[in-house]
């Protein structure tokens, strides 16, 4: 053999081993192996851990003064059997009132006395303050209010505990609140009967109107002897039944709260994504929270159960739905806060630990890391920065490992940015684009049942954005200058980047929530800092293991965030109204979930040969899901009892009275006030008839708030996507209120008249106040802020034990003092929750499928010009 030859054989072989350095692949099996080993780490680690509990103690552990879940459950199945709660029914005002104070006196028994003193109050109370769009007034509701003391204190600063015995119509209220009332019984039972004393006086109130909405609370916290003593709170809410409760919603600006949560919470799940999120006001929840921070100047936390929410507010709301596990941990975290918070010194002068607010979220329910927002802007300048210097240093050394100018290996990475921005865009459009086009062809909330549909929904279809653009990129022709491993390692670099310059976009913006960008920067960093120190950065694709073994911590904790969201809301998607598409916000969900967990992963699948099996497998997944959800039963979005379709509709009497007292119309009628996507939809084909069904949004232009008895301010804020069925025969309520126009009186500077009413109405009543063009109201009865801020005003009117006829006045002006002429139109809505209508009303009710939920009762609707 001649030297030519061997040195042509040498060419040859350097040109393999060339080539095999710029292109390293791995077997094509091992791609697919990659990304299930990703599937199966979330369903083995993320989903078991998410759902733990405890077991739940029995009464044999009593004794070692620890919460007694058994003994909770057992006052829960007792507080159920009374059935639905709803303000002014017997039901609320007597029954339970009876069994709470019952209990109460069994606990006071057994208390400790050397120990302890408890006092039981029962407030009955009565006022008035603008919430939302509306005036919520209230007269005679009823709290329940204990004070458990240290024997001999001295403190005059006390720990509030709350929660709320009242229901929704219909709902039994197991879930909501009835197991927080029973956990606050056990607290109580077990702290009055352990020898382990605390500094401050704790006031347990079991407030008896908190759905009408957040009545009784604001009537403690205004008027009661305790309620200027209590500076701290823990607000327990139940929109659901199972796994843990979360702690959604902490301070305002007390960094300590959440200090005391992480060192005291045996079971942590917090998360400020939560916080923000409900902070919106975007949610179909509110909760007390709100209430004593405003008009108490209180600080606190709010902890509530939100998985499992399909029952929430209905008939299923039972006591079978709520397992002890979850009473067992919600009690132990909230046994354990009390204790520590009542021995807090820091509620001797609150205002001097005001720090701003908290970043907070636990980990995978095993650990909790909290820190304060001064700190988070900090830490979030800090790694978006660091990850841009350490990028930058990777491609010096890349251009120098290459022979090129920084300048040029710069270009690349500018184009390879371009490259995934668009991925990013398509991990979060595609999604969402897929989201639009069910919801135009009315196929929304195909996975209110089957959850695992989103899989093949959304996330599949981010993952196949994610991939595709960095695919098709790497197979193109490239530079001789340029190596697959500098390519792949600079897609990664370029998803760093841009998660850097969003998150010291959003740090500036203000938003808290974006720790989640951080910390998934920051295990991208600390691999891309070892492997620059170590010289791994330089060897082949060996960069790749540091950045999968950091990924894990990455991937774990915001795949156990998107699980956490996705399980909290949507059971709230089957109650977020028809103006809304819910399967934008859950595939946005979804997306972004996606795109966090998996955004420096997906490109490292391209090392492997043949990727575009996996883009080929991501696309065969999805056509399954579409499948399934168009055309099979799993798409379908309503099963019997565990996630049905909720339907609120009124059976109405309407009156209308001119102003000469004519009667120019009077009829009957369904509205309905349909709570999901679909509306009426889902009916079509049922036993249910809903012929001449048809939208109000018209009549809302030509008449006051639609010319309906609207409910409160969720169905005056849903009115135009209100229906109305018309009926032949005329609905016969209970009785229709009767308007007595007590006295017209001129005032003497001959330019406003005072107008004074006494109504003898229902337990639930909502006026609506419309002045006519040049009438204006100078006073009134009730909050005088609220005078100029609607054109028609609203107010929510309700009592419990108290039912005295609802007496007010108005005082109206008008430049030229011509008040002969019609000045205002008054709309009266009384409505009689808890009775089923007459026979007509209810074979109505029973022809509607067992997916249905109905809430529904008979209402009187009187409109009168004055």
């Amino acid at each position: 053999m001649d030297i030519s030859t061997i040195l042509d054989r040498t060419k040859f072989v350097g040109k393999k081993v060339s080539k095999r350095l710029r292109n390293p692949r791995g077997p094509c099996f091992l791609a697919s192996g990659f990304i299930l080993f990703w599937l199966l780490l979330f369903l083995a680690v993320v989903v078991p851990l998410f759902h733990r509990v405890p077991d739940p103690k029995s009464v044999e552990d009593a004794t070692k003064g620890v919460f007694i879940a058994q003994r909770a459950m057992d006052n829960l199945y007792n507080l159920v059997k009374i059935g639905p709660k709803v303000v002014g029914s017997e039901n609320n005002e007597v029954k339970t009132v009876n069994f709470l104070l019952n209990e109460l006196a069994l606990i006071e028994k057994n208390i400790l006395d050397e120990y302890f003193d408890i006092e039981v109050d029962l407030q009955e109370v009565s006022g008035s303050y603008i919430h939302w769009s509306m005036v919520n007034m209230y007269q005679g509701v009823q709290n329940i209010v204990i004070k458990l003391s240290p024997k001999n204190c001295t403190s005059e600063t006390y720990l509030l505990v709350n929660s709320h015995f009242d229901s929704k119509p219909t709902s039994p209220s197991a879930g909501d609140a009835g197991q927080m009332v029973a956990i606050i019984l056990e607290v109580l039972r077990v702290i009055s009967t352990t020898r382990q004393t605390f500094t401050h006086p704790i006031i347990f109130l079991l407030n008896g109107a908190e759905e009408n909405p957040l009545q009784a609370s604001h009537g403690f916290i205004t008027q009661h002897k305790w309620a200027p003593f209590c500076k701290a709170f823990l607000n327990l809410e139940g929109g659901a039944g199972g796994g843990r409760e979360l702690l959604f919603q902490t301070g305002p600006n007390h960094p300590w709260l959440v200090d005391y949560y992480k060192r005291n919470a045996k079971h942590p799940f917090a998360t400020t994504v939560g916080e923000e999120i409900f902070q919106t006001g975007s949610l179909p929840s509110d909760t007390d929270f709100g209430i004593l921070t405003k008009y108490g100047d209180l600080i606190g936390l709010d902890m509530a159960q939100s998985i499992n929410g399909f029952t929430y507010h209905t008939k299923y709301d039972t006591y079978d739905i709520i397992p002890s596990n979850s009473v067992q941990s919600m009690g132990d975290n909230v046994l354990s806060l009390v204790r520590a918070l009542s021995n807090a010194t820091e509620l001797e002068d609150t205002a001097a630990y005001e720090q701003g607010p908290s970043v907070f979220f636990d980990v995978l329910g095993l650990y909790f890391v909290n820190y304060t927002n001064k700190t988070a802007i900090v830490l979030n300048f800090s790694v978006a920065i660091a990850a841009i210097l350490l990028i930058y240093i990777s491609l010096g050394r890349m251009a120098t490992h290459s022979e090129v100018s920084t300048g040029f290996m710069l270009c690349w990475f500018f184009l390879i940015t371009v490259v995934q921005v668009l991925a990013i865009a398509l991990g979060i459009g595609l999604p969402i684009l897929i989201a639009n086009c069910f919801d135009k062809n009315d196929l929304s909330l195909t996975y209110f049942s089957t959850q695992t549909l989103m899989f093949g929904l959304y996330v599949c279809p981010s993952l196949f954005g994610l991939l595709l653009p960095p695919y098709i990129f790497i197979n193109l022709p490239r530079h001789s200058k340029t190596f697959f491993r500098q390519q792949l390692h600079m897609i990664l670099h370029a998803h760093a980047f841009i998660l850097a310059l969003l998150g010291l976009g959003l740090t500036v913006y203000g938003l808290r929530s974006t720790y989640v960008i951080t910390w998934t920067l920051l295990f991208y960093v600390i691999p891309l800092a070892i492997n620059l120190i170590t010289t791994l950065h330089d060897q082949g694709i060996s960069w790749t293991g540091a950045v999968v073994i950091f990924q894990l911590f990455s991937f774990l904790y915001n795949s156990y965030l998107l699980y956490t969201l996705v399980q909290t809301m949507i059971a709230m998607m089957g109650r977020f109204g028809r103006s809304t598409n819910p399967d934008l916000l859950m595939s946005a969900i979804n997306a972004l979930g996606t795109v966090l967990a998996m955004g420096f992963l997906v490109p490292i699948v391209i090392i492997f040969r043949r990727p575009g099996l996996i883009l080929l497998t991501l696309l065969a997944v999805f056509g399954v899901s579409i499948l399934s959800a168009t055309i099979t039963p799993l798409g379908f979005p309503y099963r019997p009892r565990t996630s049905v379709e909720r339907v609120p509709y009124l059976h109405v009497r309407r009156t209308f009275y001119e102003y000469s007292g004519n009667v120019s119309k009077e009829d009957s009628g369904y509205l309905f006030n349909f709570q999901d996507r679909r509306g009426p939809a889902p009916l079509e084909g049922t036993n249910v008839n809903l012929t001449g069904l048809v939208g109000i949004a018209t009549e809302c232009e030509k008449r006051m708030m639609c010319g309906q008895p609207l409910y409160d301010h969720r169905w005056v804020k849903n009115r135009l996507n209100a229906m109305w069925l018309p009926r032949e025969d005329l609905i016969d309520p209970p009785y229709v209120p009767k308007v007595q126009l007590i006295s017209k009186i001129i005032q003497a500077d001959k330019t406003r008249v005072r107008f004074k009413f006494t109504i003898n109405t229902t337990d639930h009543t909502s006026l609506f106040i419309q002045p006519f063009e040049f009438v204006n109201i100078t006073n009134w009865s009730f909050p005088l802020e609220y005078i100029g801020q609607q054109s028609t005003y609203h107010v929510y009117f309700s009592y419990g034990k108290n039912s005295s006829p609802l007496s007010f006045f108005i005082e109206l002006s008008k430049a030229n003092g011509d008040f002969q002429n019609p000045l205002f139109q008054l709309g009266v809505s009384a409505h009689f929750i808890g009775n089923k209508g007459d026979e007509l009303s209810q074979k109505f009710a029973q022809s509607f499928p067992d997916y249905a939920v109905l809430i529904e009762w008979p209402t009187s609707y009187q409109r009168f010009i004055f």
